[in-house]
């Protein structure tokens, strides 16, 4: 195909909904992962999901994504029903981080990055190539990384390796799951912080997360699930109080101010 005749994506503003489940249900083994599941996700603001183990997080997003079809209910990206895009179209609107995302070959760390910018390849967007790679290595702080192979680097240097992947395709749309449970304190924030950013600068920030306290300080609104079904969906604020998480989590918590931001500190009740 002549990269002239590509029809680019245009970027959703701010504030419009990009993607939406409505009345989603997803059944396996007899137990309902997603129970009437309606939600939306708009540009330019960071969504967490956050709930227990096995709420039915990474499955939300990854019915959201594309990767798995649920049993009942309508998705729709785009403003089109989510099985109407092709692959590569999906590949060129929105990126997606999975829980697992190791990989079996010996790429180096470069090689990794450049292949999350497969879906350019052959539009006029391939000139961004070397810009894109080169700013995404240096955000997730892994240029001294370049040649190294994935199979000698720690948890958290393949993580940050596969985020850097996913912001190279600088597509409007980041769904990422659990993009800081392999990482230290520093560069948890140095992901959310570029996360944020990229909300700020308009695109659309789905995530999975299951530190509060981040959720807190870097989302615009939280979807806090329970069994399979959306609990709570609103500001931080409103969503991470100690009656709602203590019920949710089944687990006694005081939620106290920061003494800088304001934002509250979700704290387990010991003792």
């Amino acid at each position: 195909m002549n990269a002239r005749h590509i029809v680019l994506p245009e970027r959703a503003q701010p504030g419009e909904t990009v993607a939406r489940v409505s009345g989603v249900t997803l059944e396996r083994g007899g137990r309902a992962l997603l129970d009437d599941v309606s939600l939306e996700v708009r540009a330019g603001e960071v969504l967490a999901l956050l709930g227990p183990n096995g709420a039915g997080k990474s499955t939300l997003l990854g019915v959201l994504s594309g990767d798995t079809a649920p049993d009942r209910g309508d998705v729709v990206f785009g403003g089109r029903p989510l099985a109407d895009w092709s692959l590569t179209e999906l590949s060129r609107r929105r990126s997606v981080l999975l829980q697992d995302n190791q990989l079996l070959f010996p790429f180096t760390v470069h090689q990794v990055v450049e292949m999350g910018r497969a879906p350019w390849r052959r539009t006029p967007l391939e000139d961004e190539d070397n810009e894109a790679i080169s700013e995404s290595i240096e955000a997730a702080d892994i240029a001294h990384l370049g040649n190294r192979r994935v199979p000698s680097l720690s948890g958290g240097e393949r993580a940050r390796t596969a985020f850097a992947r996913v912001m190279a395709g600088r597509t409007g749309v980041l769904m990422l799951d659990e993009p800081t449970a392999a990482l230290d304190l520093g560069h948890q924030e140095a992901v959310l912080g570029l996360a944020r950013q990229r909300a700020l600068a308009g695109d659309a920030v789905l995530v999975v997360l299951h530190d509060l306290n981040l959720a807190a300080a870097y989302a615009d609104r939280i979807a806090l699930l329970r069994d399979g079904a959306i609990a709570a969906c609103d500001a931080p604020d409103r969503v991470l109080t100690a009656e709602t998480i203590s019920e949710v989590y089944r687990s006694p918590v005081e939620v106290i101010p920061h003494p800088v931001t304001g934002k509250g500190i979700v704290l387990p009740l010991r003792g």
